[in-house]
């Protein structure tokens, strides 16, 4: 049995998804907060329950007859360290015996802000005594995508990235990396840094979207604190604005970069390409018009 946690999460659903192509969906479980979300993983088969990283004693029963968890990081900042121990601790209580995590590129050394949780979560499964993996994910390109609109607006792109290289890949690639890693032997023990096959600058990412739109769209570096005061104005939550500003300007200095192509070699193939994210985004921003 595998189990999958966040299962109606962004990154959740798009590995059962990849899951449900290879395996059959009596032998997947979505550990969800809220059952409601899950309705639609239920009707294809797959066993839904209820389980909240912050409720300790609705984490034995959800992993109660599990072998291999995919823990994928809670989406609370500040609170994952509990979160995981949490959910940890119950996968020790209930015999689980693989966890594949997903953790930040280059965790150990990364100066980003995100990483500490994530350096605690590493340690944690060490101790733990469990079989496990760590899937190191970079940056999805969805992150960047997700401006496009305001970008196409105001015919800039904004960020605090400097001159800095981006290996970001499509969170469906991901997706396919921890599918992967769920169906196959052999990941004991591994550490993976999982980050898209081709780099790109911020300024690079405008000219594409120059080329694809047919506007001139100029890229514009900006501090760390006035672009998080921008993106504050754009009514982002505090805790986000903080999140995209700071990632950024750890960006400048080569936090979201790696070339050791571990992603493409995990699922056989190249990672999505910025043109093609680019163009899909697009695809999705004319629909919602």
């Amino acid at each position: 049995m595998i189990a999958i946690t966040g299962a109606t999460g962004q990154l959740g659903r798009l590995v059962i998804e990849q899951l449900l192509q290879a395996t059959a969906a009596n032998q997947l479980i979505a550990l969800v907060r809220d059952p409601a979300k899950a309705v639609d993983l239920q009707e294809k088969g797959v066993q839904v329950r209820q389980a909240d990283y912050s409720q300790p004693h609705t984490l034995d029963a959800a992993l109660s007859g599990v072998d291999k968890l995919l823990l994928i990081s809670g989406s609370e900042v500040g609170q994952r360290v509990s979160q995981h121990r949490n959910i940890i601790n119950a996968a020790k209580n209930a015999g689980v015996q693989f966890i594949a995590y997903t953790s930040l590129l280059h965790a150990q050394q990364s100066i980003m802000g995100l990483a500490d949780e994530h350096r605690q979560t590493e340690d944690m499964l060490q101790q733990s005594g469990i079989a496990h993996v760590l899937l190191r994910n970079g940056w999805y390109s969805e992150n960047y995508t997700a401006a496009i609109p305001s970008a196409l607006q105001f015919n800039a792109l904004l960020g605090s990235a400097g001159a800095g290289k981006i290996a970001s890949a499509a969170r469906a690639d991901y997706a396919a990396a921890a599918a992967a890693v769920m169906l196959t032997e052999g990941h004991a023990g591994k550490v993976y840094e999982l980050a898209g096959d081709t780099a790109y600058t911020l300024a690079e990412f405008a000219t594409e979207l120059s080329k694809q739109t047919g506007k001139t769209i100029a890229y514009n570096d900006l501090p760390e604190a006035e672009y998080k005061k921008i993106l504050l104005e754009a009514g982002l939550p505090e805790g986000l604005a903080d999140l995209l500003a700071s990632s950024d300007a750890s960006a400048a200095k080569g936090a979201l970069f790696d070339d050791s192509h571990q992603l493409s070699q995990l699922i056989g193939r190249e990672s999505e390409s910025l043109a093609t994210s680019i163009q899909r985004a697009l695809g999705e921003v004319n629909a919602a018009h």
